[in-house]
């Protein structure tokens, strides 16, 4: 069969794929494998997996941004139907080329493969692609693509929950960029990654300045009235580092990719949601024994923070492997063909009015009607929000320390950045297991303090917080990744680090 995908109305495209009982809807588009159902498995899926051949033919070759803007690849991009995917479920692609283009879709499962960090798990097209019509700037500054899907696919059932990358290339130059998605099951597991999708998006300035920080006069705006959305391609990432292999993965490269890599390389039991399904499916969170928020996690609904809560109240453990924290509350709400959840704002922000002054544009003129984020993580975000430092021994005999041979001061060099927690909670049981001073440079203190917590569940679980967004480079360097370098610059995987991680997963499986 073949198709111009740029031919293809939606209605046409949608009747295809119902002749086809959701098969091939497009050239070079369809199901893969077969085998056991949907969100099955044993609990050493991971190390089976892992076992598997890799390749690093994953990471992008050939990138380039249009320098008129900064952020996007207008040569070859696009963005997926759903953020987050069920095995069984059907996925859309959509794809833009300028100019026109054949292009191909690789697809890879991210994980840690002998150390390649991906397994190719499907090869798609060649497509004919072509320019796909900018979005206009609609209500609230949203840039809501409505482009025709390029491919359809059915999900295959035997794909292992993880993240996806979909590695686009155009024939013309060879240019590439991704497209990014998650694919989820429903099997119990010991531990839960959650993705911090939202607080990519938010920083997406694709096209050019149409982030949540942008309001049209401010790049680094912190109000409301702005909104973004996920029908749209991930441009290069926006602030701290240059990495190309950002155009169209979001944050996920950046911060979370170590962490996953790590926790798949020592093979540990573990399965991936985004922040879309904690707000969404909060009863998933009920499968596992840990929950693992990674990298930079800043944006929350009050939905996100009551199911977590509740959640540890019936005994889930939760790592915060995280930074800058349960810091943004948004709000969903539909696109502009009315599908739920593809759109968000910033409607509030989860501390009290009381630290002044805000450290950001229009901060103080959100309402402060939400929980304090520290009831959840254990300490929040607090002025002046940015900085970084070494992350230091503070309570030397706590269980977390076991095996490490850290003493009282004793510190694993720039782990703490680029944003972090303070203020801990008044908790019953809360331990303060790491603290210290922040810094704007080398030797330059910016009147900051950070606090890594632990503190107790009512049913002999736990809550531990990093106060990092960095924790994870500490565990790993995998192919590609990038080490960030702004106010501190840690220094890669620390053994330390590895261990107090261990410390932390066997204490929650014991659970």
């Amino acid at each position: 069969m073949t198709t111009d995908p740029a031919q293809f109305t939606r209605r046409e495209f949608l009747e295809a794929a119902a002749v086809l009982g959701g098969g091939a809807a497009l050239a070079g588009c369809g199901s893969f494998g077969g085998g056991r159902a949907p969100g099955t498995g044993p609990r050493d899926a991971i190390a089976r997996e892992n076992a598997r051949a890799g390749t690093r033919d994953w990471m992008l070759s050939r990138t380039r941004v249009d320098p008129a803007v900064k952020y996007r690849c207008p040569w070859i991009e696009g963005y997926c139907s759903q953020t987050s995917v069920r095995a069984g479920e059907e996925i859309e692609f959509f794809v833009s080329t300028n100019p026109a283009s054949e292009f191909t879709l690789d697809l890879y499962r991210l994980g840690f493969y002998g150390g390649a960090g991906g397994r190719q798990v499907a090869s798609l097209g060649p497509f004919r692609g072509t320019p796909q019509p900018d979005p206009p700037v609609g209500d609230k500054r949203i840039r809501d693509c409505r482009w025709t899907p390029s491919c359809r696919m059915r999900v295959p059932g035997d794909w292992l929950s993880g993240v996806y990358l979909g590695k686009l290339t155009e024939r013309r130059e060879g240019l590439q960029s991704y497209v990014i998605f998650i694919v989820r099951d429903d099997r119990p597991a010991d531990f839960i990654f959650q993705s911090s999708d939202t607080t990519w998006q938010a920083y997406n300035r694709w096209p050019s300045q149409f982030a949540l920080y942008d309001d049209g006069h401010s790049q680094w705006y912190w109000g409301d009235r702005v909104q973004v959305g996920f029908n749209r391609p991930y441009g290069k990432y926006c602030q701290i580092l240059d990495a190309p292999l950002s155009t169209g993965s979001g944050e996920f490269l950046l911060w979370e990719f170590p962490t996953a890599y790590w926790l798949e390389s020592q093979g540990y039991d573990v399965t991936y949601i985004s922040n879309i399904d904690t707000h969404l499916r909060p009863s998933t969170l009920g499968r596992a024994r840990g929950l693992l928020s990674v990298g930079h996690d800043e944006y929350w609904t009050i939905e996100m923070f009551n199911s977590v809560r509740q959640a540890i109240a019936g005994g889930l453990n939760v790592a915060f492997l995280s930074g800058n924290t349960c810091c943004g509350r948004i709000l969903f709400s539909p696109d502009t063909r009315g599908i739920p959840n593809r759109a968000f704002e910033r409607v509030d922000v989860f501390s009290p009015p009381s630290d002044p002054p805000e450290p950001f544009d229009h901060m103080a003129q959100l309402p402060h009607q939400s929980p304090n984020s520290n009831l959840l993580v254990g300490a929040r975000n607090i002025p002046p929000v940015t900085g970084g430092a070494d992350w230091a021994c503070s309570l030397p005999g706590h269980w977390i320390f076991a095996g490490t041979g850290m003493k009282e001061g004793d510190s694993i060099p720039g782990l703490v950045g680029w944003e972090w927690h303070g203020d801990p909670a008044a908790i019953p049981g809360l331990e303060v297991v790491s603290t210290g001073p922040t810094f704007s440079g080398p030797g330059k203190p910016n009147k900051g303090v950070y606090t890594a917590t632990v503190y107790p569940g009512p049913k002999g679980n736990f809550v531990f917080n990093a106060s990092t967004i960095w924790w994870g480079d500490g565990l790993s360097a995998p192919p590609g990744y990038v080490r960030p370098s702004v106010y501190v610059s840690p220094r890669g995987p620390d053994p330390r680090v590895q261990q107090i991680t261990r410390n932390l997963l066997e204490r929650m499986r014991q659970g």
